[in-house]
């Protein structure tokens, strides 16, 4: 299954959003990463607002499928791309595909909240179809209004910005990671 994750393509205006206050939620991931960025970064993942967009997240995290996949795309001022748990370790030698790839689990459906896509902000990467997240995600560096409404928000980070900060940038308007990409060394879920 071929994806063009880019959390940039779309062709939409901006959305009117009523920001509803922070959701809550039980569960979070703590994600270990190292390269030029290293540390700890701790998300809050929110049920209430994707619950089967979370539980996909976390399924795969408790399956180990996020250890060693790369930060792919980076785009400074916008955001990190990673979770391609296909193509995306550096182990494969070839990061040519990075990015193109999900998991052997289904797509999923669109779960749009009213969520605004602010800096620290996750959310999950898809290609045009709005129904085709999978098991790639973005945190972001900077609010992004456009993508309100138009992509599925997950979760936020709650501590370890600095680390997110430090990420390597890609390069080009597309942010491909030239080198040695940053990774997501353990990612584990937390309650």
């Amino acid at each position: 299954m071929r994806k063009l994750a880019l959390a940039f393509t779309l062709v939409a205006g901006p959305a009117l959003v009523v920001f509803s206050g922070a959701p809550t939620g039980a569960t979070g991931l703590k994600i270990e990463v190292a390269g030029e960025a290293n540390g700890t970064v701790t998300v809050d993942l929110f049920e209430d607002v994707a619950p089967n967009h979370v539980a996909q997240i976390t399924a795969l995290a408790e399956e180990g499928a996020y250890d060693g996949v790369v930060f792919h795309r980076v785009i400074d001022g916008f955001m990190a791309q990673t979770g391609d748990v296909e193509f995306g370790r550096l182990e494969d030698g070839d990061m040519r595909a990075a990015g193109t790839g999900g998991s052997a689990r289904p797509d999923l459906k669109a779960e749009f909240s009213e969520e605004p896509f602010e800096r620290g902000v996750i959310g999950m990467a898809r290609s045009r179809d709005p129904d085709s997240a999978n098991s790639q995600f973005f945190i972001m560096f900077a609010p992004a209004p456009h993508l309100n409404g138009q992509y599925t928000v997950v979760g936020r980070v709650t501590d370890g910005m600095d680390v997110v900060d430090a990420i390597k940038r890609g390069r080009g308007q597309n942010g491909a990671v030239i080198g040695r990409p940053d990774a997501m060394t353990k990612v584990t879920v937390t309650e």
